[in-house]
């Protein structure tokens, strides 16, 4: 198995590039790599208008919207039904007369104090009063909207303005509260939106077909060797709970079921352990590569005869041990029939408890695969 040092990935494997990047940048998902990613990996495998890319852990859209801009068709899988939304918004085909005309009638919209606001403590130590109650008008006009196009356009743009308006800093798997001034929600609102639709203008995003669906990547609905390329990134081993980073978001403008966003539960974990040699992991562990192994299986099936496939992986940090997810990973892809090209190590860094016991070293890597 061949590993190799690429630090020119460094910064690609993480969302910040995608901060300067028109439609990208609409919605901050911390957890995200670059566009500048999918780029590369779109011009190495030479993909085309042909081509079929799938995104199974679709998160905000990065994927399916980088190839949308290359004129790449696209299907991606999300369990959240909030960044499911997210990357909806972010890939759709607007008429942009229409959405114009909405978008200056929300700007004309005239501040009405809503007859009640939100209750739940965990929301309420988050914004001022007077953000809440703006941040409830402008959610109550914006679904008054007859265009759906147009209602999710805005209510993206305003649930942005909304956490920029906010006390809250998201910092790793922790939510914390500064109580800072920031400026009033109305003008968040009103320039995020002008923003965004300057964005749809000069971004020249091409009306290809791009699908997102609100599903499972352990059992995709896809038929058998339809896909001709993959680049992805599964949820880190032990790293973060989505439901619980972005449980302001989904309360607050969602009525979304009670559910734990992560997938990765797993079932009949012990076993699962024995067999592939890691008996002795914790159990979420065990838990995440087994159904890492059912998301694998299902990768394989739904791809052609000679696809590519770069899966960017993260290393589990545990208080006795560092547990190389990309080995890890690969070795599966190996047994599930896919060959192993090359694992691109773009960044190391090292595991401790107590924080200065160092007890290994992690690596971010992206996996480089092909049927």
């Amino acid at each position: 198995m061949k590993f190799t040092e690429a630090l020119d990935f460094k910064k690609l494997v993480t969302y910040i590039p995608n901060k300067i990047e028109p439609v990208h940048n609409w919605y901050y998902f911390k957890e995200g790599f670059s566009k500048q990613l999918v780029d590369t990996f779109i011009q190495r495998f030479g993909l085309n208008s042909k081509s079929l890319v799938l995104e199974p852990f679709c998160g905000s859209g990065t994927t399916p919207l980088a190839c949308k801009q290359h004129g790449i068709r696209s299907v991606g899988f999300e369990v959240s039904p909030f960044f499911a939304f997210v990357s909806k918004v972010k890939t759709r085909d607007y008429d942009l007369e229409k959405l114009k005309r909405d978008i200056d009638i929300a700007i004309s919209w005239k501040f009405e104090r809503p007859e009640s606001i939100p209750n739940e403590k965990h929301i309420r130590k988050v914004f001022s009063k007077y953000t809440l109650q703006d941040a409830i008008f402008y959610k109550n006009k914006i679904m008054e909207i007859e265009n759906n196009y147009s209602r999710d356009f805005l209510l993206l743009g305003l649930i942005d303005s909304a956490m920029k308006s906010s006390w809250t800093k998201k910092d790793g798997a922790v939510v914390k509260i500064q109580k800072k001034g920031k400026p009033p929600l109305k003008k968040f609102f009103k320039y995020k939106i002008k923003k965004m639709f300057k964005d749809l203008k000069r971004s020249n995003i091409k009306p290809v077909e791009t699908q997102i669906i609100l599903g499972d990547s352990r059992n995709l609905s896809l038929d058998n060797e339809t896909v001709d390329a993959v680049i992805t990134s599964p949820p880190y081993l032990n790293k973060i709970e989505y439901s619980k980073i972005y449980n302001i978001e989904t309360s607050l403008f969602f009525d979304f079921p009670k559910s734990k966003v992560r997938s990765y539960i797993g079932s009949k974990v012990d076993e699962f352990g024995s067999e592939i040699g890691f008996s002795d992991f914790p159990l979420t562990a065990k838990a995440y590569f087994s159904d890492m192994n059912d998301a694998i299986k299902e990768m394989y099936r739904v791809c052609k005869d000679g696809s590519k496939l770069a899966v960017v992986i993260g290393g589990g940090c545990y208080p006795d041990r560092a547990i190389e997810c990309d080995r890890i990973t690969a070795e599966l892809a190996e047994k599930v029939g896919f060959k192993v090209e090359e694992i691109l190590v773009a960044r190391n860094s090292w595991c401790t408890r107590a924080r200065t016991i160092k007890v290994g070293q992690v690596r971010e890597s992206i996996i480089l695969l092909e049927k």
